[in-house]
């Protein structure tokens, strides 16, 4: 079972690149409308992850309860501490590439903050936060 929790968790990650991929490019083109609509995939996605990650961790546990005196690497065969492997670089990938597209995000959020606090001057009152100067604005266009 081991082996298939690996392979399920590994087709997770996959698709969270894949779909981090085509938020970049949709972030690129200013597409935001089909990059929103990919939010609950890739919700449903990370549960599933999360969901096979924990069945792995317990795999291993109970592998370990069973067998005190050996190691992790004694216990799974090659085909296991293969798809481990490929696992831990699917993951530095899913890294890689979700800072990459955070980049991108900061960016962008914030052109659309300078842009809002254009619009819409922000007087900063001390301590106390931000508050629009909308009254300044008002009386600019009277």
């Amino acid at each position: 079972m081991l082996t298939h929790y690996l392979l399920k968790a590994i087709e997770d990650l996959d698709a969270l690149i894949e779909l981090t991929s085509l938020d970049i490019d949709d972030i690129k083109s200013a597409r935001h409308d089909s990059m929103f609509g990919r939010v609950k995939a890739k919700e449903d996605r990370i549960a599933s992850f999360e969901k096979h990650k924990a069945l792995i961790d317990n795999e291993i546990v109970v592998l370990l309860k069973d067998h005190p005196e050996s190691g992790l690497s004694e216990l799974l065969d090659e085909e296991t501490q293969r798809r481990l492997g490929l696992l831990r670089e699917t993951l530095e990938k899913l890294h890689s590439v979700n800072r990459y597209y955070a980049r991108f995000v900061v960016s962008v959020g914030e052109f659309y903050n300078s842009l809002y606090e254009e619009i819409f001057p922000i007087e900063k009152d001390g301590y106390t936060g931000k508050s629009p100067k909308v009254a300044s604005l008002i009386e600019l266009r009277v």
